[in-house]
């Protein structure tokens, strides 16, 4: 008999930690392959855990209600066959009044570089996906790295690669059909891993007291993480914003002539939200350097265009589901997919792979009536890009023959960006693209 580790997979670039919300198996109970054993919720997205193995569920390690880091173990199952693993606990406690706090960041700090070594060689535990023990025996046989297995598409259920699928690309990688991508050098990220920051201590609150008439609400847990990133977020970029405004006049019109057609057409309602989506893609085309992410004193230039879309859920709280690939969506696949991830959003039915990989994230506070706003970037992104109202304004209009007065449909367009990286120049030339792609839509153009 042999013992696995079910571990907390990862969920997302800005993902490190669940909390634990039900057990769907119980110590003694048998678990077949892609059983789900028990349900998690973060921040973006409730989900469950799937067994990697068959065996029998003997040891829980962590209960209802608990909070568990990515990469430790959750449970332990009892295989057949031999090879026991390691089954130390993931996290020993430690007494934070007793250990310095530079030992304590230093010793985690290592641990985490240790574990990504040993993930991206041995068991790809550091991947976004999850793969099964069959895929991930053929891809350390085949000297498979992990940037190489993210980058197999997969046509199991959810997307995941399946045994047919590594294949075909290790015959194709033979063949010469694929190239090994280029990867920074091991020892470089290591390197800034190991490297401990001085941490600048936040400023102090004022304590808040209240009075018996004044009523105390617990936050919700999903509102104490986005609080936490928020902060994190405005603590780790240097926040800049820039403002233009767009005459989306065109578009207001053939929206209104054209969605009834769209909608008898395709079942789908065309709001202008995909149609704002299409202009950014383009508008990052464009600038490829907004697509990027910060990685100590390197900069990640992201390959795919994969677009955030922040919506408000019932109880007020935000979710940012995510558009992959974007830019190769024509307008409607676009409205489907805008369509189909804010509906499943409302719903609660997002999945933890509808939530990551985003590369730059757009906010609509038009929604609420706001005509502009300064949106905090969605870490580990650099820019943000929040849309107006649509406002019905008199507007001085150009013409060969003069220019004249006439009634007009504007919004404002706010850009935050990391200043680190990204400059001033940088930051209003790229809103100033999305303006003028809203601004030169064809009102002839077929959906």
């Amino acid at each position: 008999m042999a013992k696995f580790e079910l571990k907390l997979p990862k969920m997302g670039e800005s993902v490190a930690e669940a909390t634990i919300t039900t057990w769907l198996k119980e110590v003694g109970d048998t678990i077949e392959l892609d059983d789900a054993v028990v349900e998690i919720a973060t921040d973006k997205v409730d989900s469950e855990v799937p067994s990697e193995v068959e065996g029998v569920l003997i040891e829980k390690l962590f209960e209802v209600d608990d909070v568990v880091k990515v990469g430790q173990a959750l449970a332990i199952i009892e295989t057949e066959g031999e090879g026991a693993i390691d089954t130390t606990p993931a996290e020993t406690k430690v007494d934070v009044e007793e250990a310095p706090k530079e030992a304590m960041v230093l010793e985690t700090q290592m641990t985490e570089t240790t574990e990504a070594v040993s993930s991206t060689i041995t068991d790809f535990s550091g991947g976004s996906k999850f793969y099964s023990p069959l895929v991930k025996n053929i891809a350390t046989a085949e000297g498979i790295t992990l940037v190489e297995l993210e980058a197999i598409p997969g046509t199991g259920k959810d997307g995941r690669v399946t045994k047919n699928d590594i294949l075909k690309f290790v015959e194709d990688r033979n063949n010469g059909k694929v190239t090994a991508p280029v990867v920074q050098p091991l020892k470089e990220e290591v390197k800034a891993a190991t490297s401990v920051p001085k941490k600048q201590e936040p400023p102090k609150a004022a304590p808040v007291v209240a009075s018996g008439e004044d009523e105390i609400i617990e936050m919700t847990r999903m509102g104490k993480l986005i609080a936490h990133h928020m902060v994190e977020s405005v603590q780790t970029s240097a926040h800049v914003q820039s403002f233009i405004e767009a005459d989306v006049t065109n578009i207001w019109n053939w929206r209104k002539k054209v969605k009834g057609d769209f909608m008898k057409r395709e079942g789908e309602n065309l709001t202008f939200t995909p149609i704002f989506m299409e202009a950014v893609a383009k508008a990052i085309r464009d600038f490829p350097m907004i697509n990027i992410s910060v990685s100590g004193d390197t900069i990640i230039k992201k390959k795919n265009i994969n677009l955030g879309m922040a919506a408000a859920l019932a109880d007020g709280n935000l979710i940012v589901p995510v558009i992959k690939n974007a830019d190769q969506l024509n307008l409607v696949g676009m409205t489907k997919a805008v369509n189909d991830l804010a509906n499943r959003a409302r719903n609660n039915a997002l999945k933890p792979d509808d939530i990551q990989g985003g590369t730059y994230t757009v906010t609509n506070v038009g929604t609420f009536g706001s005509i502009m706003g300064t949106p905090i970037i969605n870490q580990p992104q650099v820019a943000i890009l929040a849309l107006g109202a649509i406002r019905k304004v008199p507007a001085v209009i150009e013409t060969p023959e003069g220019d004249f007065i006439g009634i007009r449909y504007k919004m404002f367009l706010s850009h935050s960006y990391d200043h680190r990286v990204v400059n001033g120049a940088l930051g209003g030339q790229f809103v100033q693209r999305v303006k003028d792609y809203l601004e030169a839509f064809d009102v002839n153009r077929e959906f």
